[in-house]
């Protein structure tokens, strides 16, 4: 079982920046894939960004050049540095972890609120 802790979220003016960190913790197995995710009210939990062990990434193209997501594997971490905020940003952002045996764990979720 693993157990993943966000923090970071917050509320900020449009154009700012915020950084989320999550910590994973509990597993004895690897972890494969790390990411993100946002949710709005009323709508699907979205893939933000994402960043393979190996240290490949994917981006949802409304983030490409603002946001940026980086692990670190010794400490299990994964971080989403979030530049250029707009208001359609704000969102609940959920840390992902798939492990190398294709278990899936989400995180309790922190938000994001772009708003002047």
């Amino acid at each position: 079982q693993v157990q993943l802790v966000e923090s970071g979220g917050g509320l900020v003016q449009p154009g700012g920046s915020l950084r989320l960190s999550c910590v994973a913790s509990g597993s004895s197995f690897g972890i494969n894939v790390m990411g993100w995710y946002r949710q709005e009210p009323g709508k699907q939990r979205e893939p933000v960004a994402t960043i393979s062990s190996g240290g490949r990434t994917n981006y949802q193209d409304s983030v490409k050049g603002r946001f940026t997501v980086s692990r670190d594997n010794a400490k299990n971490t994964v971080s989403l540095q979030m530049n250029s905020l707009k208001p359609e940003d704000t969102a609940i952002y959920y840390c992902n972890v798939i492990s190398e045996r294709a278990e899936i764990y989400w995180g309790r979720g922190t938000q994001v609120t772009v708003s002047s």
